[in-house]
């Protein structure tokens, strides 16, 4: 599963706003991920995507999340939160 986790992560372009393990976002006001609450993750990406959460900085995140499905959430999810913040 982790394997998996990291994959989609980098597949899904996470990294690219987020950086490497998400430890290292490319702009001061985008989140740390390593190392968060599973549960907390799967549930910003789906107000994200369901278009509940909607501001500035959700809106590059909002085209992305389009093509990431539940399960896949929560792969990305569960391996984040097992990251060292």
């Amino acid at each position: 599963m982790a394997a998996d986790g990291a994959a989609l992560y980098k597949e899904k372009t996470c990294i690219a706003c987020h950086g490497p393990e998400g430890r290292e976002p490319v702009m001061n006001s985008y989140p740390k991920l390593a190392g968060q609450n599973e549960q907390y993750l799967v549930s910003q990406m789906q107000i994200i995507k369901s278009g509940v959460r909607n501001n500035s900085h959700t809106a590059a995140m909002k085209n992305i999340m389009h093509l990431v499905s539940a399960e896949e959430m929560t792969t990305i999810a569960k391996w984040l939160s097992g990251l060292k913040k």
